[in-house]
């Protein structure tokens, strides 16, 4: 586990792919006891990267913590920004994408729906293009709206899915998903100053092809 910044209240560090956020056997909270050794500390998820994403979570340590921090994240105060690299190139450099998106828990996958109905969400993120080779492009994203799978959604129905893709793509890309949770801000919980934390990839493909 990479820590990267704690304190009383909070504790920021590196998510690895293919863990859980949540509080549970094997998720973030328990790996995050583990290194501490403090098998009973009060750890509580506020936010949530997808079990094979990578990059910066915040770990709220109190209850109060906890509360200030959800509701900096339903008000989009709390900022997240993230990296990813993609197959093709957008045909703008910078922009916004815009879908309506509906869950679908049986299958555990998130479809573009054509109109507004029940269970039907708005997603919205802005991104920029700030590298590109070989056909594929690395992006920055600044996340609007946190839905599940968003950003995996949004660029594959458009033809550009992100390398390392197995659920949203049949490509057979040997690496972890290319989607990496760069930058986080937001204001500390208890003493109300702003903070901010990024961190850069991985040196790894396809990350250092970029």
């Amino acid at each position: 586990m990479r820590i990267l910044y704690q304190d009383a209240d909070i504790l920021v560090c590196i998510k690895p792919p293919r863990v859980l956020s949540t509080d549970e056997p094997g998720g973030l909270p328990e790996l995050v006891r583990r290194e501490l050794n403090m098998p009973q500390a009060d750890l509580r998820t506020v936010h949530r990267l997808d079990r094979v994403v990578s990059g910066v979570m915040v770990l709220a340590r109190n209850a109060k913590s906890a509360s200030e921090l959800s509701r900096q994240i339903r008000e989009d105060v709390f900022q997240k920004e993230y990296l990813a690299v993609v197959h093709g190139c957008p045909e703008v450099q910078t922009g916004t994408l815009t879908d309506l998106l509906m869950r679908e828990k049986a299958r555990k996958m998130t479809f573009v729906a054509e109109q507004p109905g029940k269970g039907v969400q708005e997603a919205v993120l802005d991104y920029a293009v700030v590298g590109g080779a070989d056909g594929l492009s690395k992006v920055k994203i600044d996340l609007k709206t946190g839905r599940t799978h968003q950003i995996r959604v949004q660029f594959a129905s458009r033809g550009m899915p992100l390398v390392g893709e197995r659920k949203y793509a049949t490509l057979e890309d040997s690496c972890e998903i290319a989607l990496w949770s760069h930058r986080i801000a937001f204001f500390h919980p208890i003493q109300d100053k702003w903070l901010e934390f990024a961190q850069e990839p991985p040196a790894e493909y396809p990350w250092n092809t970029l």
